[in-house]
């Protein structure tokens, strides 16, 4: 595996973990982080035994953002440098919602700004019921642009005119609340939870998760006409004929555990 040098990357059994490991700086992230993610998320999305992803963060916060010194050096960078590096974010992001294999966010302390895009880029997301939340940017002259997308999907339109503009802070139970964390627990309990989403997502054909996520992808917020519902007919033939669709019928048919389940 690759080495990094902000962050980790843990293997157990067919869960990859990713642990952002700078707690002194509150995980904020940087140019480096950024590409740590980057080539975490891909590395960990083609490991063939994995089979889910969990990102998580060590210390009391989840994630603060972005890192001061790296701010700093922003500050007298050129417009095409911010779009550049904007971009590399961009990519980051993209990389985590377009993970093959199913992702969940291990929230055990506050997330801000930036922070807010990794939660949102993951399929799920657990939260400790003591994090903050916060959408900070207009504090400081500036906007979430570039996890808009993520954010706004996850936590809807209307509660995003809220946060965005107001950059107030708020609960784990408000997260809950607007659907931007599917789970709120005691933080003791944060790892149970957890583990029993990864249950769920390895107890699952490993195809028909992936499919999931492309199918999700392809018919969210889309018109019903025509085409999608071809495209959905077309899916469920794809997926019926494939050896793991057949295989997990006969299965269910035969009253027995499908094999991806005798794998190690």
């Amino acid at each position: 595996m690759t080495e990094y040098s902000k962050l980790k990357l843990t293997l157990s059994g067919p869960v990859a973990r990713i642990w952002l490991d700078q707690p002194d700086t509150r995980n904020a992230f940087d140019d480096v982080v950024i590409a740590e993610l980057t080539q975490a998320f891909i590395e960990a999305g083609v490991m063939p035994q994995v089979r889910a992803v969990v990102l998580g963060a060590s210390g009391p916060a989840f994630c603060a953002g972005a890192d001061l010194n790296w701010m700093r050096r922003m500050a007298d960078y050129t417009r095409s440098d911010n779009i550049a590096d904007a971009e590399k974010l961009a990519d980051m992001l993209r990389t985590i919602a377009e993970c093959p294999k199913p992702t969940i966010a291990r929230v055990q302390g506050d997330v801000y700004a930036g922070g807010m895009g990794l939660v949102a880029a993951c399929d799920m997301a657990v939260s400790g019921d003591t994090a903050w939340y916060c959408l900070s940017e207009v504090k400081i002259g500036l906007i979430p642009a570039t996890i808009s997308p993520y954010v706004i999907r996850a936590m809807g339109t209307r509660a995003s005119h809220r946060y965005f503009l107001t950059a107030e802070r708020f609960t784990a139970a408000e997260a809950h609340r607007i659907g931007f964390v599917h789970e709120v627990v005691a933080a003791a309990a944060l790892d149970a939870k957890v583990d029993e989403l990864l249950k769920a997502l390895i107890g699952a054909s490993p195809a028909a998760v992936r499919a999931c996520k492309r199918l999700i992808a392809d018919v969210a917020g889309q018109e019903i006409d025509d085409a999608l519902i071809a495209q959905t007919v077309e899916g469920i033939a794809d997926i019926r004929s494939s050896d793991e669709g057949r295989e997990g019928v006969q299965a269910f048919l035969q009253k027995r555990k499908p094999s991806w389940l005798n794998t190690p």
